[in-house]
Parts: C-alpha cells; structure tokens; sequence
C-alpha cells in the first residue's frame, strides 16, 4: 500500500471511530412508535399566523461524532437562513440529551439520536409528551450490511444479495484457495459474534473462512489494500462512513428480517436456523414537543429532513480530505446538496412550492 493511500486510510479512520460508538448494540430493546411527523391530532387549534420559530431561541445538541456534528450544523443554518430563527448549539451526549430533553424540553432538536439505546427514556419521554420523533435521521440504505466494492458487482451482475454468495463464493476465494474469505471486525466487537453466526445460519461456513482483524486500522487497512488492486473483496460494515464513499462499496441485500434469528445471531454460542439482516437500530431526529405546538412549520422542516446515508457518506468523505469542521461540511453541502434540502422546505423537484404552503 503506497503512503498516500495509508495516510489518507488513517484520516478515514480517525474521522469516523467516533462514530463507531454509535453502532447498534444488537440488543432487541423495544420502541415505542417514533412516527411522529409533524402535527399530530393535538394541533389543530395552533394559532392561525404563529411566528416560524415560536419566538424562542432553538437549541440544537451538537454531538460528538462527526455525522450528528454535520446534522447539527446543517440544521443550524438552515433555520437560520430559511425560517430566520434565532439558534444555539450547544454540546450534547446521548444519555443526557434525552434526559433534559424528557423533562425541561431542552435542548429542542437532536438531529441524531440513536433512541435505541436509551428506550426506556425515549419511551417515557413520548409518554409524558415531552418528545417525539420528527422522522428518521436516515434513509435510503442499511446502517449495517455486508459490503463489496462497485466493481465487484459490475463484474458479477448476479450477485446482489447474501442468497447469491454461495453461486459466487469462488469470487471471493484467494487465488489457488479453496475457501472464500469473508471479512469481519475486531473480535471484541458485538458484529464478530454476528456476522460468524450470520454465516452459519445462512449455511456459507462450508465454504467462508472468517478472517477477524485485531483492531480498526487493521480492518479498514486491508479493505483498502484490497479495493486499491481492484481484488474481490467481502466485507461487514455500518454507514454512515467516510469510507464508505471512499471506496464505492456497496452493502448487499441482507433479506428479510427475523427477529428470533437476530436475536440467536448476537450470542456467542447460539447458531441459527437462518438468515437475517442485522437488527434494526432507531435512529431519530429527535424533537422537544413544544417545536411541534409552537413552531409547526419547523416541524414539518424537521418530518422531510430525513439524510440519505450516501449523501452523509459522501460528506463525511469531504470533511476527512479537507480536514474541514463540520460548519464547514455544512456550508458544503448547502452548496452542492440543494436537491436534498430544497424538497425539506417543502419545494418540489423543480424548485416551485408545492400548492397549499
């Protein structure tokens, strides 16, 4: 692997192993609906001509890992270039961001909140009215697959899915082997545990050898070497991710959810009796109940400004190569991703509003 590749590699690696204290724990915690829109049945008597920001300053949670960072910034500008709102950002930590958030109602926007993680408290806090979901903060792509680069489904246009890997094991095999290689993570990381078990249960250990790296660098380091000689190459992986963009890898299609397969997969000892995508992990823009009492037209901002994973790939990719702050990824993507904000302000694709504004 040449210098630059590994220097650019190592930028990868440290912009995102904050984020990687966001992947999903595996654990089949309860949700309560999180489906909450815009303005639910207990708007309907909202004043005629409210103020856009309710008169009040919006504090948006700035969290710590670079994509909730780039959210917050994102959606700092553009209430305040937009809906001429008075905004602050302020620090924010999961725990207790929902928790001020379920009982002073501050701060009033968390655009990346993995609920998941703290149901009991999301769940009490829609109980009590506090909060509610706006809309997902992503759409259009798995937070975890296994994944391989483009040009390995170019070359092999049959393979599209995990059911397909046993026609195209040889792909994947080392030239001269008589296994194929399927790369993990770190063995102490829950998604060893799960993607070995995905692998028996989806009846591959007959022919995939499990190849676990000892630490993160290690991991993506391979990835690259192996993308960089245009080499067939399958992999686990999460997105959002800079790397992700970097190396054009694409997940393939898990297959349907099941919830006891899921749940086997996360344990060490259990084997299960089939496949499985991973198990899904809740992930909000999380809002203050009095945005959607006061401020409804911030609200229905909120219920479209779902990111789609390959745009926030794509800017997380920008902020490693420029070493750039997230205000500044921000403004970037103001620039360059009009045709992803647009439509959040309720405008059509040509740019015209939609009739009924």
């Amino acid at each position: 692997m040449t210098k630059e590749l590994m220097r650019i590699l190592l930028a990868f690696v440290l912009a995102g192993a904050a984020a990687f204290a966001c992947l999903p724990a595996f654990a089949q915690i309860e949700v309560l609906d999180v489906s909450g829109g815009a303005r639910g049945p207990q708007d309907t008597e909202a004043p005629a001509e409210p103020e856009p920001c309710g008169g009040e300053q919006i504090a948006i949670a700035e969290m710590g890992w670079p994509s909730a960072a780039i959210l917050a910034n994102i959606h700092a500008a553009l209430l305040r270039a937009e809906f001429d709102c008075t905004v602050a950002l302020v620090p924010g930590e999961p725990e207790a961001t929902l928790a001020s958030m379920a009982t002073t109602q501050q701060p009033a926007i968390a655009p990346e909140l993995w609920v998941s993680r703290q149901a009991e408290v999301w769940n009490g806090a829609m109980r009590a009215g506090s909060a509610r979901a706006a809309a997902p903060t992503f759409v259009d792509g798995p937070l975890e697959a296994w994944f391989v680069p483009a040009y390995v489904i170019g070359n092999n246009p049959g393979l599209v899915a995990v059911d397909d890997l046993m026609d195209h094991w040889r792909v994947f095999a080392p030239e001269g082997g008589e296994r194929a290689e399927l790369h993990s993570c770190p063995s102490d990381w829950a998604c060893s545990v799960i993607t070995r078990n995905m692998a028996a249960g989806l009846g591959l250990d007959a022919r995939f050898e499990i190849v676990t790296p000892s630490d993160r660098f290690t991991m993506d380091a391979a990835l690259a070497d192996a993308v960089a000689r245009r080499a067939p190459v399958l992999t686990y992986y999460w997105q959002p991710n800079a790397l992700i963009d970097r190396l054009d890898l694409t997940p393939l299609d898990m297959g349907a959810f099941d919830p006891g397969n899921a749940q086997c997969m996360a344990l060490r000892d259990c084997v299960p009796f089939g496949g499985s995508r991973f198990a899904p992990d809740t992930v909000v823009i999380a809002v203050a109940e009095w945005i959607f009492t006061d401020t409804p037209d911030v609200a229905d901002y909120l219920a479209r400004a779902s990111m789609p994973l390959a745009e926030m790939n794509r800017l997380l990719a920008w902020q490693a190569e420029q070493e750039a702050s997230p205000e500044a990824v921000a403004q970037h993507f103001l620039i360059t991703g009009r045709d992803i904000w647009r439509p959040w302000m309720g405008e059509t694709p040509s740019g015209e509003e939609p009739a009924g504004r």
